[in-house]
């Protein structure tokens, strides 16, 4: 039997690419630049040197004393009975067919396999490249001057660079994924066209073998009924089973001429026999020892290259990943060089966080402004000008303001206890542009009515002037002097500053708001303004002294007076004219929660709460006088559901008599949302918003400032302002059921430009 194995079959020596095994005691490694997938030489001496830094590359054994798994495994023979079995395939009809279909197998897992390294090239892609463009963002923004420097600046950058070189590593890896998906589909390609026409060529010399047995088995069953006949017409037998003889239907023909005609067709029949059989003899000769071997052969080697190439690229492919996390790793955490340690030398991430000094840091910050501070001039005296005449003696010039002290109760402005100090940068009250200083009313005007203002007095004394806020609107809307809110005061007070209108003589004091006049901001009154009796308040009068304790220092928004203070489903106006807080407690309270444990919380403001938890909360601040369970500052008191306090806050807003933007300017916001230039639309909702009343404008501020903070962490919690401005845009605008559906989507363009531009529109301190 011929040997139908091609030479290739001898045992093929192992694709594995063999890692150099190197002693650490023939070179020594110097990091001193970047280590990249492009030098896969150096990687490996990195990757040799780590092992056997580690003790585990040189001497590394396993039990029964075979190599360890980084050294070359040769491959088994095959077992000669297995060889005998493949020659006896090969050499039938059954080989051409089988090769055929094992090199289809192979160009199909060559193409799955280049599916695989293609796709696994686009992740690779995508991520190096998003990590780049984080990377340069990252070191664009850190070195903005309202970023900090030092060495968090300087070891914050190395981070980044870090990143940048592993995004290379990541980009390089995807690259040589791609070409090897190239060589791959262009073997496949090249081995699929190939077999088309060994198919071709290879059944078609075998079935023609077929169709010539086939027809020779015909000739030879026609020439064997021939003979037989011809036997029978020789011998006169008639046929088995009683028939007639041959030509019975013939009487014109005699027996010796019928003889004669089967004689010619048994001779006939024989040369069709005979040719038959030499045809199939040749082609068949010709398919076994040449055009089989042949096709068998050319299979065989397809099969092998197509095998090995996948082989090698996936070896390859191994190698490339082993390359990219040592290049990674080695990035982050490389090899120093124990002899020559030098500035150069790249630090490891873990070792370059360590580095950072904070205090030092903090320390050079403030030197650096050492510059500007202004020299000491001395201590500020008094000099009165000899013009003016001689100076009055110590007595004279300190009863008048003793004796106006004596006579006026003092309103606490104590800092409130708790979690419920409200911080005046955030929320202080913005003014309007025009006098900072306001007049009392015209002697004998009464002030405006409303309900008594409940306040604790203590023995603080009143502050000397008005604390104006720094923020200001572009225009103001109408006088305050008309405005039935009372002047706001500034957080971090127990209540209104309240009292009743000062009369000359002692009159009766009229409870409700305060005047301007009667504020504690305006110093130095004449003496016919002092009241001889205490204002109403409250709680008891206790007068002014150094032993007075303070009667009350709980949260700004909730006085210990009897009975309950609605607070949802209150105008904002009303609830100021009561509280005394621009912001509402409950508003202030939920914007703390939410700055504290809800900014990385995904879809924050998105995710509702639990109402069971939202009710309930509701009632508290409704009804509660603790102080201490309203304080937000504790995830206890709102159940750890940072989700609910988002609701509550939802909820206050839907309840509002009038919107936080108004009913009044509900058109005008609409108007100006519809212009297509954005800085003409914005400058218009800013002046929108510079028209609205001052408890809209302050709460209105507190939360845009606040949902621009979740906008800048949008990348944790999925809330862009868009995102916001669709949950956000009805609850803070209302809803008109008429146009409802024709102003929902110029709704959500009011808040969406508000926060874009909130730095724009409000002022950040």
């Amino acid at each position: 039997m011929a040997d139908f194995r091609s030479p290739i079959d001898s045992p093929v020596p192992s694709l594995a690419l063999q890692m150099p095994q190197s002693s650490p005691l023939q070179h020594r490694r110097d990091f001193s630049g970047s280590i990249t997938l492009d030098d896969p030489a150096q990687l490996r001496r990195a990757s040799g040197d780590a092992a056997a830094q580690e003790g585990a590359l040189t001497d590394a054994r396993l039990g029964d004393g075979t190599a360890a798994p980084d050294e070359a495994l040769a491959l088994p023979a095959t077992d000669p009975s297995v060889l005998k079995l493949v020659d006896e395939v090969l050499a039938s009809e059954q080989g051409i067919p089988s090769l055929l279909q094992r090199l289809k197998q192979s160009i199909a897992s060559a193409k799955e396999f280049g599916t695989f390294l293609k796709k696994r090239a686009g992740l690779e892609e995508d991520n190096a490249q998003t990590l780049k463009k984080l990377a340069r963002a990252t070191q664009d923004n850190i070195r903005r001057p309202e970023h900090r420097g030092g060495s968090f600046g300087q070891v914050y950058e190395e981070m980044v660079h870090i990143h940048e070189r592993m995004a290379d590593n990541g980009i390089h890896f995807a690259a040589t994924l791609l070409q090897m998906n190239e060589e791959l589909l262009e073997a496949a390609g090249s081995a699929e066209r190939n077999r088309k026409s060994w198919k071709a060529t290879g059944l078609a010399a075998e079935q023609k073998v077929v169709d010539l047995e086939v027809a020779m088995r015909k000739s030879k069953a026609k020439y064997d009924s021939l003979a037989e006949e011809y036997d029978r017409a020789r011998t006169g037998e008639s046929r088995p089973g009683g028939g007639k003889v041959l030509g019975a239907f013939k009487a014109h023909k005699s027996a010796a001429q019928q003889e004669e005609e089967l004689l010619k067709k048994v001779q006939t029949a024989d040369q069709m026999y005979h040719s038959a059989v030499t045809s199939l003899q040749t082609e068949k000769a010709q398919l076994q020892n040449t055009t089989r071997p042949e096709l068998v052969k050319s299979l065989q080697e397809a099969i092998r290259e197509i095998d090995s190439a996948v082989g090698m690229q996936m070896q390859k492919f191994a190698l490339n990943n082993e390359n990219l996390l040592l290049g990674n790793g080695l990035v982050i955490s490389p090899f120093r060089n124990s002899t020559s340690i030098g500035p150069n030398q790249p630090r490891s991430m873990r070792f370059a966080v360590a580095s950072i000094n904070i205090n030092k840091d903090l320390d050079d910050f403030l030197a650096s402004f050492h510059s500007k501070v202004q020299p000491n001039t001395g201590e500020i005296k008094y000099e009165r000008n000899p013009v003016l005449g001689p100076q009055p003696g110590a007595m004279g010039h300190s009863s008048l303001p003793a004796a106006s002290h004596a006579s006026k109760p003092s309103v606490s402005q104590a800092a409130p206890s708790g979690g419920f100090q409200q911080s005046p940068q955030s929320f202080s009250v913005a003014s309007r542009t025009g006098p900072s200083n306001f007049n009392g009313p015209p002697a004998g005007a009464p002030g405006p009515q409303g309900p008594p203002a409940t306040s604790t007095p203590t023995n603080a004394e009143p502050p000397k002037s008005f604390h104006q806020s720094n923020h200001s609107r572009t225009f103001s809307q109408g006088n305050m002097l008309n405005s039935p809110v009372s002047p706001q005061p500034q957080y971090g007070s127990v209540g209104p500053v309240s009292g009743g209108p000062r009369f000359p003589n002692g009159g009766p004091a009229i409870t409700g708001p305060p005047q301007l006049g009667a504020l504690a901001f305006q110093e130095n009154e004449g003496p016919s303004e002092k009241s001889s009796s205490p204002p109403q308040l409250g709680l008891p009068y206790q007068p002014p002294g150094p032993s007075a304790p303070p009667a009350y220092s709980g949260p700004p928004a909730l006085n210990t007076a009897a009975g309950s203070k609605p607070v949802f489903g209150v105008h904002l106006g009303r609830l100021y004219e009561r509280d005394g807080l621009a912001v509402p407690m409950v508003v202030y309270q939920c914007i703390q929660a939410v700055d504290l444990f809800g900014l990385g919380v995904e879809g924050i403001y998105r995710q509702s709460g639990s109402m069971n938890h939202i009710n309930r909360l509701k009632s508290m601040f409704d009804s509660e006088s603790q102080a201490q369970a309203l304080d937000f500052r504790n995830p206890e008191n709102f159940f750890h559901d940072v989700n609910s306090v988002t609701g509550l806050l939802k909820q206050f807003f839907r309840d509002l008599p009038d919107p936080l933007f108004t009913t009044e300017h509900h058109s005008s916001f609409i108007n100006a949302a519809k212009h297509e230039d954005e800085i003409v639309r914005r400058d218009n909702l800013h002046a929108i918003i510079n028209s609205l009343p001052d408890p809209n404008y302050a709460t209105l501020r507190a939360l845009m400032l606040h949902l621009h903070r979740v906008i800048d962490n949008s990348h944790i919690n999925r809330m862009n302002s868009h995102n916001l401005a669709v949950i956000l845009g009805p609850t803070l605008m209302g809803t008109d059921p008429s146009t409802a559906i024709t102003d929902a989507g110029w709704q959500i363009k009011v808040i969406d430009t508000i926060l874009v531009n909130t730095y724009q529109i409000f002022d950040e301190d």
